[in-house]
């Protein structure tokens, strides 16, 4: 990566311009063309340095509620107890831990009594039982890589 990319990053992950055409936006920051800044952040994606651009939504400042779950999976009905959750659009993280309870995943829905129907239809189709544990208090930190040169 050279010092644009790196730049180019920095501005992404915290001041995405919200524009018809924010490529355009990003690449006058940079001294680039729209086509120059787009071909970066494909570039960027395809080695993998980019993951996703989305926006992060404050769920509670919407309304929303949100649960940590938690699940013991046996090892041979991973990939359907995986796939079941997945197909859920309030899932947001979904990750294997080495631990009795091995599957760990978010989910955010529009009330306590939607996300607890969620849970309850994904354990009906798995037959696994899942924790939810919704936070009492919430910690929101925010966490910016930053890719430009340090003082």
């Amino acid at each position: 990566m050279d010092a644009i990319d790196r730049q180019l990053l920095d501005i992404i992950q915290t001041d995405f311009p919200l524009v018809p055409r924010p490529y355009a936006a990003l690449g006058e920051r940079l001294g680039l063309t729209e086509a120059e800044t787009l071909a970066r952040v494909r570039a960027l994606t395809a080695r993998g340095v980019i993951r996703r651009i989305g926006a992060n939504f404050q769920s509670r400042k919407l309304g929303w509620h949100s649960t940590l779950c938690a699940a013991s999976v046996p090892e041979d009905q991973l990939e359907a107890f995986v796939a079941e959750v997945n197909r859920h659009p309030g899932v947001t993280h979904n990750y294997l831990r080495a631990h009795r309870y091995n599957v760990w995943f978010t989910l955010i829905g529009p009330s306590p009594e939607e996300v607890a129907a969620t849970l309850a239809t994904i354990t009906q189709a798995t037959g696994i039982a899942i924790l939810n544990l919704p936070a009492s208090k919430m910690y929101k930190i925010q966490v910016d890589f930053k890719m430009g040169e340090t003082a």
